[in-house]
């Protein structure tokens, strides 16, 4: 009987030890702090805030003006020859002014994982979102690089604060080719 017990309870340790957890899995884990990404696979969430503004304004003139003039008369005996007179002016003038100005606004969230840690410490990141409705396709693509002291409490970083950003909105779709002038159009732009 006291042989059963002890297999008993040594059963039930072992048994007890498959079902604990492993507390280096959370060496760098504290109950007291907010849980961040950290490592490769972890995952984050992008707050995409972008404002652009840019505009330029050009203008240029040049003008360019050259004559040549000459005149004479001749007589032959009594009879006078018509005078006859030579003119010649040659002149250019150009006149150009170009303005542009281009405004652009995103706001958007997108999750991210964790590619890599890199040597010092900072994450490279990369996301992909695809949003189809109606046969109109939205698809959302960023990639970078995140410092660890960037991401907020709630695992979420500015895209402002992303270093070698690259974010890519791109639509297809009916929406998106009634958008965009149709080939014969392009041709004549291309020609003229």
């Amino acid at each position: 009987m006291r042989r059963l017990s002890i297999i008993l309870w040594v059963g039930l340790l072992f048994s007890l030890s498959a079902l604990t957890q492993d507390m280096r899995e959370n060496i760098n884990r504290s109950l007291f702090s907010d849980q961040k990404a950290f490592k490769k696979g972890d995952a984050l969430t992008i707050l995409v805030v972008e404002t652009s503004s840019a505009s330029r304004d050009s203008r240029t003139s040049t003008s360019r003006r050259s004559e040549i003039s000459g005149g004479g008369s001749v007589t032959f005996g009594d009879e006078e020859i018509p005078d006859a007179n030579f003119n010649l002016g040659t002149g250019s003038s150009f006149r150009g002014e170009g303005a542009t100005s281009s405004r652009g606004s995103v706001q958007a969230q997108i999750s991210a994982n964790v590619d890599s840690v890199l040597s010092n410490g900072n994450l490279a990141i990369s996301g992909r979102r695809t949003i189809i409705v109606n046969d109109q396709r939205q698809e959302m693509k960023i990639s970078g690089v995140v410092r660890p002291s960037d991401i907020l409490s709630d695992n979420s970083v500015f895209s402002y604060a992303i270093s070698d950003a690259v974010i890519i909105f791109d639509d297809s779709g009916a929406v998106a080719r009634s958008r965009k002038p149709g080939w014969l159009t392009r041709f004549f732009h291309w020609l003229f």
